[in-house]
């Protein structure tokens, strides 16, 4: 089942921009190793789903896995073939917003080869550019 948030203050959101670098989540705060996004762009719910099931399938419930972003954004989407006007779509989907330096997904409790290789597994499944993040003492 994917993510979205319980509840919402408004139904529909106005696009925004999506220009500059993180300004908190950038650090590794929770696990020993993890995923820095280096693009930009919406990770919708379903590729956060499909990247998270990526990583526990090859760590294979050892260790511990914390998601470290949130689908908050609702994307709206209009039906196929329809006129220009008649006012917004309904909501189609939600999404997280990702800007640079965004630490993505952390584990710990894994060795490091086996958490590098859970993580490029993971990285297939997000649509822009990732790179793999370990603590000091890991390196």
């Amino acid at each position: 089942m994917p993510l979205t948030p319980s509840r919402t203050k408004y139904r529909k959101r106005q696009k925004g921009s999506l220009k500059g670098n993180a300004k908190g989540g950038d650090t590794l705060a929770f696990g020993e190793f993890g995923i820095q996004a280096l693009g930009r762009g919406y990770f919708t719910s379903s590729q956060i789903e499909a990247a998270r099931v990526a990583i526990n399938r090859h760590l294979k419930r050892k260790g511990k896995m914390w998601i470290r972003v949130f689908p908050h954004r609702p994307v709206t989407k209009k039906p196929q073939e329809t006129r220009m006007g008649k006012g917004k779509g309904p909501v189609e989907y939600y999404a997280a917003e990702i800007k640079p330096g965004v630490v993505l997904f952390e584990v710990s409790g894994v060795s490091l080869t086996l958490a590098r290789e859970a993580m490029r597994l993971a990285d297939n499944k997000i649509p822009f550019r990732c790179r793999f993040l370990a603590r000091e003492d890991h390196a």
